[in-house]
C-alpha cells in the first residue's frame, strides 16, 4: 500500500525537523507544502532547509520558482503531484510539510474543478496587474464579480489576477465554481494510507520562538543582504515574494524609513500575527487532524 504523510503547522513550530526525523525512520523525502519556501530569492527569511538537512534526506519544491512567478494551490498541487508520484516510484515515502494550508488542503481533499483558463487571457491579466497595479484591477473585478471582489482585499494581487481570468474565461464567477465538488484529492484514491497530522505549540512558546527566529535572521542570518538582493530585481510590490514576512519591514529599513530596531520589532509582530491566524485556521479546516503537541 502507497502511504503519504502531512505535516501542517505555523510558522517557527519546528516542523522542518520533525519532518527530518520522520523521513530518517520511514525511508521518506520530504516535500513543501508553502507558499513562500518555493521562491528562489528567499531562503533565510523563509526558513528553507539548510543545506546540510538537505544532504541528509531528499527535499522536493524548495527554492524552485522565481519571485514574480505567481504559484496557486492548483498550480502547487499540480506540481506536488509529480513529486508524490515519482517518490512512490521510487519505493519512499513522500512527507508533505508546510504551513499553506490550502496547499495541503487541495492536496488531500481536491479542488473545485474550474475549466482550464486559455494562458493568452492569463497572461494579458497578469501583465495588466503588472503595470496597473492590484488597486485597479481589484476595481475592474467589482464590477465584473463584485462577490469575488468583496471577498478579497485590494492589495491580493495572486488572487485578483485568478478571480479575473476566471470570471472573464468562463463568465461564470469563481464563487459559483468553488460551490462544486471538490475532484482530485487523495482523499479520493484506493490503496493509500494518508496520515494527516498538524503540529502545535503553546501559544507563548511559539511567540517566543517566532520572535527569537527573527531576531537571529536579522543579527547573524543575513536577512537583510537576502532582502536587498532581493530590491535589485525590481520586482512589483504586490508579487508575493515582496509581501513575505519580514520582507516590507526590511525594506522600509533599507531605505531609511524606520530603525532596525523599528525594523525588527514590526517584523516579529507580523510574523507572530501571522502564526496565530495559521494555528486559527488549523484548528477550524483540519479539526479531524492527529495533533502534535510539543
Amino acid at each position: 500500500m502507497r502511504k503519504i504523510i502531512l505535516l501542517g503547522g505555523p510558522t517557527a513550530s519546528g516542523k522542518s525537523s520533525l519532518a527530518l526525523k520522520w523521513a530518517a525512520e520511514s525511508d521518506g523525502e520530504i516535500v513543501n507544502g508553502d507558499s513562500m519556501q518555493i521562491y528562489k530569492e528567499l531562503d533565510i527569511l523563509t526558513a528553507c532547509p539548510s543545506e546540510d538537512e538537505m544532504a541528509m534526506t531528499p527535499h522536493h519544491l524548495y527554492r524552485v520558482l522565481k519571485g514574480d512567478d505567481a504559484c496557486s494551490a492548483e498550480r502547487w498541487r499540480e506540481m506536488a503531484r509529480g513529486v508524490i508520484d515519482d517518490v512512490w516510484s521510487r519505493g519512499k515515502v513522500p512527507i508533505i510539510v508546510g504551513g499553506t494550508g490550502l496547499y495541503l488542503k487541495a492536496l488531500v481533499y481536491g479542488l473545485s474543478k474550474v475549466p482550464e483558463i486559455d494562458e493568452e487571457i492569463r497572461a494579458e491579466i497578469r501583465e495588466e496587474i503588472k503595470q496597473s497595479g492590484s488597486e485597479l484591477a481589484h476595481e475592474k473585478l467589482s464590477n465584473l464579480d463584485p462577490e469575488m471582489a468583496g471577498r478579497l482585499a485590494p492589495g491580493d494581487s495572486q488572487r485578483i489576477g485568478r478571480a479575473l481570468e476566471v470570471i472573464l474565461a468562463t463568465k461564470r464567477s469563481l464563487a459559483e465554481w468553488q460551490k462544486e465538488p471538490l475532484v482530485g484529492g487523495l482523499m479520493d484514491e484506493d490503496g493509500l494510507e494518508i496520515k494527516k497530522n498538524v503540529l502545535e505549540r503553546d501559544r507563548a512558546v511559539l511567540y517566543e520562538r517566532c520572535n527569537d527566529r527573527f531576531d537571529y535572521m536579522i543579527r547573524e542570518g543575513g536577512a537583510i543582504e537576502e532582502v536587498s538582493a532581493l530590491m535589485e530585481l525590481n520586482y512589483p510590490e504586490n508579487v508575493a515574494v515582496m509581501k513575505s514576512l519580514g520582507v516590507p519591514q526590511i525594506i522600509e529599513y533599507l531605505k531609511g524609513n524606520i530603525s532596525l530596531d523599528e525594523c525588527v520589532t514590526l517584523a516579529q509582530t507580523a510574523t507572530r500575527q501571522f502564526a496565530k491566524r495559521q494555528m486559527t485556521w488549523f484548528r477550524n479546516q483540519f479539526s479531524d487532524w492527529n495533533v502534535i503537541k510539543l
